[in-house]
């Protein structure tokens, strides 16, 4: 069934205090702790640290077909792969390329420029520090040009500016302002745009409850077209995830345990 037809839910606030799925959102980054969902081939817009809670899990690449064993993995923006946990749990935290954070998970793991590192360490100690520790508002490392235009991005994902219009605020040709921004950021245009456009949806999802609700806010032209991306983005569709009963909690705007969303038993609608 499409998850723009889904039976009739609201959210509701947490009954149990360990959920079985847990979806933190800060500025700029996201983590998911649960049940691995059965991830389909899909290419991340930011990079992420994937962590197998309780055992080892496989990481496999569209590229070169290889298959890597790990407890942790580095994954790099835009490189298509699927990660196997054979049912058991995962830690993903994805986080802006190039940021404080991602330099701290590079380090940890030792990556250089491959698309994927693997270790045999489960990262979740390196995981509970980023988290506590927040990112900066915004990027001093970056040029202002793309300061700006990253901090537009995060405040109107849902406006339908494109590149071009972004250019011409940055007073830089459209090829030119791509370039940079791909440079500055570690990823492309479209693909942090997308991403920003995902941080609004899974609040707007908190908020309101509904795909409908989440498309509109994060200016997706219909939940369908929402649903495909966030599968493309990250493997698996937003039914699943919250079908896993998986809370999602704002930890700037609401810190705390009691402040997520639920849910849980229900199904999404569309209205």
């Amino acid at each position: 069934m499409a998850d723009d037809a889904l039976s009739p839910t609201c959210c509701r606030p947490e009954p149990h205090p360990e959920p079985s799925a847990r979806l933190s959102l800060w500025p700029g980054r996201a983590r998911y702790s649960g049940p691995s969902l059965e991830l389909d081939m899909h290419s991340g817009s930011v990079t992420c640290l994937a962590v197998g809670e309780e055992a080892g899990f496989t990481v496999e690449t569209a590229a070169d077909g290889v298959r890597r064993t790990a407890r942790s993995a580095l994954i790099r923006p835009r490189v298509a792969h699927r990660i196997d946990a054979h049912g058991g749990r995962m830690t993903f935290c994805y986080v802006e390329p190039g940021s404080a954070t991602e330099r701290a998970c590079r380090e940890a793991l030792g990556a250089g420029g491959e698309p994927v590192t693997v270790s045999a360490a489960a990262e979740l100690d390196l995981v509970r520090r980023l988290c506590a520790a927040p990112e900066r508002a915004e990027r001093p490392d970056l040029d202002p040009r793309v300061r700006a235009a990253v901090r537009r991005l995060l405040a109107e994902p849902h406006l339908p500016d494109g590149a071009t219009e972004y250019a011409v605020a940055a007073g830089l040709s459209r090829s030119r302002f791509l370039h940079l921004f791909r440079a500055e950021t570690g990823t492309s245009f479209r693909r942090y745009r997308m991403w920003a456009r995902m941080l609004r949806a899974a609040r707007a999802l908190r908020d309101f409850g509904t795909l409908t609700a989440a498309a509109a806010e994060a200016g997706f032209a219909s939940p369908s077209h929402l649903s495909s991306t966030f599968h493309a983005t990250f493997g698996v569709r937003p039914s699943r995830v919250l079908g896993a009963g998986c809370v999602i909690v704002d930890e700037v705007r609401v810190p705390g345990a009691d402040s997520g969303v639920v849910a849980g038993d229900l199904s999404l609608r569309a209205r």
